[in-house]
């Protein structure tokens, strides 16, 4: 009995000591990973602080280049556009602060805006599509030519070419002016355009826009501005399609622009007309769609250079 009870015992004592050595061991890898976690986190926090510094000193840079390139802009472009007329067509989302740097930009390269046109929401909903189209066709001038292409945004830029373009051979009016407020006043009536008083026609056009469309439809309302913007291009000397960074992604105008080849291969686009050196990009690009040549220009991945004459590598 003695026995038996001294070996129940021994075996609870070995049982204990175990246990014992198991929370010990648990105590001392515990505190041994703590302390691992506990320098990581210190270095983690060394590395972040790091990051934000360099991300400070970097937009230090962007905002004194922003700056220098605000200050020599009107020395750039300089009678690069001499005795030329620009209209100027904005989407709802454009930034005011955007179109009125590029608007005395181009006035300082020697040019006149001859007026301002705004695409409303509705211009771009999907829903409102086929009220567009019939408004569209029901204002085409006598005398002129439509594409055959059915969708709205290449048939409004037929439209408003048309009647706010000059002619590229002549640079003479392509429409009379009841023709230019019939149309301008019936996409008012319908909701699609806001114009400012006594708006002409111009040998150029910049479409300004920002950010990527949002929403039901979204890929519909981009290739829509897209669309318009191109043939726009096709009705007179040259036109661009300008915005920001996001504008040149996948829903964003500029986006769905450089996908299509046949679209790059004659509307020029710049996607950082948020900064003074976009806006110089822009009103270069103006220069050089006279001249007969097209770019996509900025700082997007999908650009090919960061201005006209400037390659890629900066040089």
């Amino acid at each position: 009995m003695i026995s038996l009870r001294y070996h129940i015992v021994s075996i609870a004592s070995v049982f204990l000591a175990l246990a014992v050595g198991v929370v010990l061991g648990s105590t001392a890898l515990s505190g041994s990973l703590l302390s691992g976690l506990s320098d990581e986190k210190g270095q983690l926090a060394s590395q972040v602080a790091d990051l934000q510094a360099q991300r400070n000193q970097l937009n230090a840079r962007l905002t004194d280049a922003d700056a220098f390139a605000g200050a020599m802009g009107p020395k750039v472009v300089a009678g690069a556009l001499a005795q030329r007329s620009v209209i100027l067509i904005t989407t709802e989302d454009a930034k005011p602060a955007d179109r009125d740097a590029l608007k005395q930009l181009i006035g300082q390269s020697g040019a006149t805006v001859t007026g301002e046109l705004q695409l409303t929401s509705s211009f771009v909903d999907p829903a409102k599509a086929d009220q567009l189209r019939q408004v569209v066709t029901r204002l085409q001038p006598a005398g002129s030519t439509f594409p055959t292409a059915g969708d709205p945004g290449t048939l409004a830029g037929a439209l408003v070419g048309s009647v706010l373009l000059l002619n590229k051979d002549t640079a003479k009016p392509q429409s009379t002016p009841d023709e230019l407020a019939a149309a301008i006043g019936g996409l008012t009536d319908g909701g699609f355009v806001r114009a400012s008083p006594s708006i002409g026609p111009g040998q150029l056009a910049v479409v300004l826009t920002s950010g990527q469309a949002t929403g039901d439809g979204a890929g519909d309302k981009a290739a829509t501005l897209a669309r318009f913007a191109t043939q726009l291009d096709r009705s007179g000397a040259g036109s661009v399609l300008a915005g920001d960074p996001a504008s040149a992604e996948g829903t964003g105008a500029l986006g769905v622009v450089r996908a299509d080849t046949s679209a790059t291969s004659i509307l020029s686009t710049v996607d950082n007309v948020n900064t003074a050196a976009g806006r110089i990009a822009t009103v270069l690009a103006l220069r050089e769609q006279l001249d007969g040549a097209v770019g996509r220009y900025g700082i997007a991945g999908n650009a090919q250079a960061p201005a006209p004459g400037v390659n890629a590598s900066g040089s």
